[in-house]
Parts: C-alpha cells; sequence; structure tokens
C-alpha cells in the first residue's frame, strides 16, 4: 500500500528528474531502511542508480555488526556502500556535522547530486515543537524543506508526507537509545509530544500544519518583495518596520552559517535604521558594515602580514600606491590626474590614516575623523584612503580633500606638482 501512495507522490513531485546518481543516507533504523527499499523498488521507473551511505557513531556495543551487516546487505543488491566512523566527545550536534561534512564529500567525490534522507511527518512535528520551544524566530517555524541545495546539488527528504506508523515492517536494526531522555528530541518524541496529545490527539499535525503555514507565508512575501533592492538603505527605510524584518530575514539566508538569535537579529535591525555610518562585528567571523546609502554583511579575512602601510617617494620618481599612481614632478598621461602643490626639496610619504591625524582647511586643523563624517565618507573608502604628507604635515587626502599648506605651495619658486592616477583594475 505504502509502495504505491510513494511511487505516486515520485510521479507527483519530480523529486529526481534532474538526478541519475542517487546518495541515501542509512543509519540502519525502520525510516532509513524503509526509505532505502522504496527508492529501490522504483530506481528502474526513477530512473536513478543508489548508493548507500552510513555513520558509525560507535556509540553502541551493536554499532560494528550493524556496519557490516549493512555493508554485506548492499553488496548483495550490488549497491555502492559508504561508511565512516564517528570519533571525539559525542554531542548531536557534532555528530550531525560530521555526518552531512561526510555526504559531501561523497557527493563531491563519487559524482551523486541527490542526497535523500528518511525525515518524515512526526520529524517535521518535532523539528517545529522544538524550535518552537528554543524560541525560534518565526521564519525558522516552517520545519524542514523537501528540497534544499547541498553540495554539488540537492538535499531531498521525500517522506515528510508520511507517517511512520504506516511504514511497512521490515528488517531494520532497533537503536534502544531512541528510548533514553538525554537529548532533546528524544524528549520531545517520548515525553512532550505524547503528553500534549492527551489534551489534542491530533496535536502534531496541528505542528505539521503550522510548519507549512509559515513556509507559505515566507513563500508569498518573498514573491511579493523580489523586485526590491535589499541592501539599498533608501529603499530598506521606505518600507514599514514588519518589511524591513522580513527583507533582513531573507538576506540573511545567504549566511547559513552565521546563526544570528533573536536579540543579535534586533541588534542589526536597530542599526539599519538608526546607525549612519557603522561597523558591527558580528559572530562566526562575520562584520555588518553600514555606510550612508548601502549595507552588507561580510566575511572577515585576515589581513595580509605584508601590507605596506607607508611608502616614501622621492622628487623625479614614479610609484604605485595602493589603487593610484603616483608622480613626483613629471605629468602623467591619461584621464582623471588630480595635481597637487608639493615642495621638490623633501620626500613626500604616502600612508594610510592614523588616530588624531589633522587637515589644515580654511585656516583651521580638522580631526580627520570629522572630515570623513561631514563629508559621509563611507567607511570602505576610509580605510583605503591615501594620506600624503611632506614634512611632517598632511597635504592632501587623495580625491577627498586638499589641505590649505598645499595651496600654499602652489606659487612657491620650490615647488612641483604630485600627479595622481586611479588604476585600472
Amino acid at each position: 500500500m505504502m509502495n504505491q501512495e510513494f511511487r505516486k507522490k515520485m510521479q507527483e513531485k519530480q523529486y529526481f528528474q534532474n538526478h541519475q546518481k542517487v546518495l541515501v543516507a542509512v543509519s540502519g533504523g525502520l525510516d532509513s531502511m524503509t526509505l532505502f527499499h522504496l527508492l529501490h523498488q522504483n530506481r528502474e521507473e526513477l530512473e536513478i542508480e543508489l548508493g548507500i551511505a552510513h555513520i558509525n557513531h560507535k556509540q553502541r556495543l551493536e554499532s560494528d555488526m550493524e556496519e557490516q551487516e549493512l555493508s554485506n546487505f548492499a553488496h548483495q543488491l550490488g549497491v555502492k556502500f559508504f561508511s565512516s566512523n564517528f570519533s571525539g566527545d559525542f554531542t548531536e550536534e557534532k555528530a550531525r556535522h560530521f555526518r552531512y561534512h561526510f555526504f559531501e564529500e561523497i557527493m563531491l567525490t563519487e559524482g551523486y547530486t541527490a542526497l535523500v534522507t528518511a525525515h518524515h511527518a512526526e520529524d517535521q512535528a518535532e523539528t517545529v515543537f522544538m524550535r518552537l520551544l528554543r524560541g525560534a524566530r518565526i521564519c525558522h517555524l516552517s520545519g524542514m524543506k523537501e528540497i534544499q541545495p547541498f553540495a554539488n546539488g540537492e538535499l531531498i527528504r521525500p517522506l515528510l508526507y508520511f507517517h511512520k506508523q504506516d511504514f511497512p515492517e521490515i528488517l531494520h536494526f532497533e537503536d534502544e537509545s531512541n528510548f533514553q531522555n538525554d537529548y532533546l528530541r528524544n524528549r520531545i518524541r517520548n515525553l512532550y509530544l505524547p503528553s500534549l496529545e492527551k489534551e489534542n490527539p491530533r496535536f502534531q499535525d496541528s505542528l505539521i500544519s503550522l510548519g507549512k503555514e509559515v513556509q507559505d507565508l515566507q513563500t508569498a512575501l518573498s514573491h511579493l518583495t523580489q523586485g526590491l533592492e535589499v541592501t539599498n538603505l533608501e529603499v530598506f527605510k521606505q518600507q514599514i518596520p514588519e518589511v524591513q524584518s522580513f527583507l533582513l530575514q531573507e538576506y540573511l539566508k545567504k549566511f547559513p552559517t552565521l546563526n544570528l538569535n533573536k536579540k543579535q537579529f534586533a541588534e542589526i535591525l536597530r542599526i539599519l535604521r538608526t546607525k549612519a555610518n557603522y561597523i558591527h562585528h558580528l559572530k562566526n567571523n562575520y562584520k555588518l558594515v553600514k555606510d550612508y546609502k548601502h549595507f552588507e554583511i561580510r566575511k572577515i579575512s585576515r589581513k595580509s602580514d605584508l601590507k605596506v602601510d607607508s611608502i616614501l617617494l622621492e622628487c623625479g620618481n614614479l610609484l604605485q600606491f595602493g589603487e593610484y599612481q603616483f608622480s613626483f614632478g613629471f605629468p602623467l598621461n591619461g584621464e582623471n590626474v588630480q595635481e597637487i602643490s608639493v615642495s621638490r626639496e623633501t620626500p613626500l610619504i604616502l600612508r594610510y590614516r592614523k588616530p588624531g591625524d589633522l587637515l589644515c582647511l580654511k585656516g583651521h586643523h580638522k580631526k580627520l575623523r570629522r572630515l570623513f563624517i561631514d563629508q559621509k565618507i563611507p567607511f570602505e573608502e576610509r580605510e583605503k584612503a591615501i594620506i600624503i604628507e611632506q614634512n611632517q604635515q598632511i597635504l592632501a587626502i587623495v580625491n577627498i580633500a586638499i589641505s590649505d599648506l598645499s595651496k600654499e605651495l602652489k606659487s612657491d619658486i620650490m615647488g612641483t606638482v604630485l600627479y595622481i592616477q586611479k588604476l585600472d583594475r
């Protein structure tokens, strides 16, 4: 009976229309063995070639025996079998990370484009309840997706529409640890949900429906806002707060390893709504960079120890520094050449800004930090801004400001010109 329903669902969903090599995650329990049998029975109609991936978590005495039995089982069917052993301190999170890293490696090295797992309706209900219990944002209450990108292909969960009570009794291994309540998911499965079902026998179905409604709402909002340029602050601030929150949630999906909690998410929203020009460090080596017009989240990369912070330029010489070419005394050919009056008597120092830097403008010394704020210079441009210094005085900031000192040198008998041209890269 279930095989017919499974075949019908596969025809409807067309999960494998773009996949020929399919890797099945098999623990040996009833769920994964049922999934494998259903796929194996329908492999010709689905036009797929199967492989089995198994993780021996080394947590039970039977683990090695089960691994060997699964290997023999795969060999008898002519199916490739891949296995790996978990080592180190065991936690659910570490084990999960280990499993999916192994699955990804097999897909990439063996050419599988689909990973299939045996998550079913009850797993979906448990996932929604667990996220609700942990206080997840509403966008995460949609539960597990049927299909999502993974490795070089897709992760597919074909059994999400099926209940475990409908699974056929086939040969499988029973993991006694599933009945122990050391882990949250086991407590949800064995204690919390059965207790709540005394109040509402269809409580798990209600959780699944909640997850589906949240997913449908997310899909609808994503469709309605798909034309908006999220990181454009003018566009972002035109939206009502609820839409801003949704747009930020959608943008954060690009950074799956960031994993912000509600408080951290609210802090980013506050910065986007109130701060003018800002860098905010986030968890997992990310940072939020906001200037006056745009914002973005970036992965923090280590600065090279070989970066040159300053360089000496003698009169008559030409060199490159940062994104510019500098010629001390000799004109440069081409367009967009900036000219700054300097003295030919002493070398120039080209450098990046330092705390306490001052620039003389209109007879007054102004801190560079204040100048950048007044001119609304984005942080990224501030970090790359090149200071031109001579005789321990700042003459100019390339393409941003020229000091009174440089202007005074324009008619000086010992004066000359520094020519600056941005390089095409």
